[in-house]
């Protein structure tokens, strides 16, 4: 099989939208066979493109009288590859076009030449009427599908165009801070030294910003475990989770381990028990504390099936980063906007509950529970937390001393692009 950057994007693309497969999953593999300098493009049209589907979807309609059969997903991907060099990259025009239009014989479809050069130069002619068209088309304009739109205006009525728009945005790179290594600032100097601009994140004791995204090979420290690469929506966990020395602590739903190695990180000397239900993204959690030099009993299992892994010991902290819909990290993983169905929205709520009432009795009295979701579906998050203390008069909500996100009837709720980091939950419940 031939590779090039377009052609190996059209291909992911084709794989994301009709076979219902994870962009990370797909690209990982399409990158390898790929020249070291076609990667980037690939990478950026995959993004783009998928950030950008339907409303590119709408456009490409316009383009194409006759629909393409499904066997040529490949080929409408592609158009949508080279209308979105030409309205959102820096590529020239001519050259987007005639590198897109190559692709085809790249993808081993010559018969789809005239077609993709025919349809973007009709687009580059017809751009301004073209757009006009789809200004009345909701999903397309916002480029998210209907349903979610809907969501959105039903839960965040007064902010559900600041969450659509945060989510087609293109995600900081955030680090964190490895305190058993450096202090922040220290980390900081090293950047300066190495000439990578970056800043605080003032939300995070141990988060930083940098000015532009970087291999992480090319940050100073990170093959020695300086440092880790996470939101600083996701470092906050830490400061609900009260870390101090000598807990017994349980990360349920641990991979890829990131919050793992974080809590280790506030004290080594604890004894932190990781699960995941997946053994291979088990595996990323042994890569991270390996890298970080951190000690974790990893266990695969289901978190819900006590029996399967619980040893009878109660912990002194729970930490339940549930499995979620996601929708607050869309701007981080576009695919999720095609991937995710209104159902799952139910299904998810209702592992959710299973694991917060199969967990909870893990938890010693006077410990807390850490319940959170990187989603921003109040059905997930505030909702989630209400029916459960209603069920469990021994738990009640413990207030922070520092609020990593707005106050609602219970909880915390960040919103997709508040203080430019992603949408997070957060509820604390101490076992009274």
């Amino acid at each position: 099989m031939k590779h090039s950057a377009r052609a190996s994007a059209a291909r992911v693309i084709a794989e994301v939208v009709q076979k219902q497969r994870s962009l990370n999953a797909v690209l990982a593999a399409a990158l390898i066979p790929l020249p070291e300098n076609e990667r980037s493009l690939c990478q950026q049209l995959c993004y783009g493109v998928l950030r950008w589907q339907l409303q590119l979807q709408a456009i490409s309609q316009q383009l194409v009288r006759k629909p393409l059969k499904a066997k040529d997903g490949d080929v409408a991907a592609l158009l949508l590859c080279g209308l979105y060099q030409l309205r959102d990259m820096r590529i020239p025009s001519h050259a987007a076009i005639s590198e897109t239009v190559n692709a085809c014989k790249t993808l081993g479809k010559p018969w789809a030449t005239g077609l993709i050069n025919a349809s973007l130069r009709n687009f580059q002619r017809n751009q301004a009427e073209i757009e006009k068209n789809i200004e009345t088309q909701e999903s397309a304009v916002y480029a998210h599908p209907e349903w979610l739109i809907q969501q959105f205006k039903q839960d965040w009525p007064d902010h559900w165009q600041q969450v659509l728009s945060a989510n087609n945005q293109q995600p900081p790179m955030m680090l964190r801070v490895n305190r058993q290594h450096h202090t922040r600032q220290a980390y900081l100097d090293k950047l300066q030294q190495a000439d990578i601009p970056a800043s605080e994140i003032s939300a995070c004791d141990e988060g930083i910003l940098l000015d532009s995204p970087r291999d992480v090979y090319q940050l100073p420290g990170f093959t020695e475990g300086d440092i880790s690469v996470q939101d600083g929506a996701a470092q906050q966990v830490m400061a609900l989770l009260n870390i101090t020395s000598g807990l017994r602590i349980l990360d349920a739903c641990a991979a890829p381990g990131g919050k793992t190695c974080h809590i280790l990180e506030q004290h080594t000397d604890n004894e932190v028990v990781a699960l995941d239900i997946d053994a291979r993204r088990l595996q990323q959690i042994e890569q991270n504390t390996s890298r970080l030099k951190l000690q974790a009993t990893l266990i695969a299992a289901d978190a819900s099936v006590i029996d399967d892994w619980w040893d009878g010991q109660l912990f002194d902290r729970i930490l339940i980063d549930a499995p979620c819909s996601g929708t607050g990290v869309i701007r981080r993983h576009p695919d999720i906007k095609l991937l995710r169905r209104p159902e799952d929205i139910s299904n998810l709520a209702t592992q959710q509950s299973v694991l917060l009432n199969t967990l909870w009795p893990l938890l010693k009295p006077d410990g807390l529970l850490v319940y959170t979701t990187c989603s921003a579906l109040k059905q997930e998050n505030e909702q989630q937390i209400a029916d459960f203390l209603r069920q469990h008069p021994q738990a009640e909500e413990h207030i922070a001393d520092k609020p990593p996100a707005q106050r609602r009837t219970y909880g915390y709720q960040r919103l997709p692009g508040d203080d430019d980091l992603d949408g997070f939950y957060y509820a604390c419940l101490r076992h009274r």
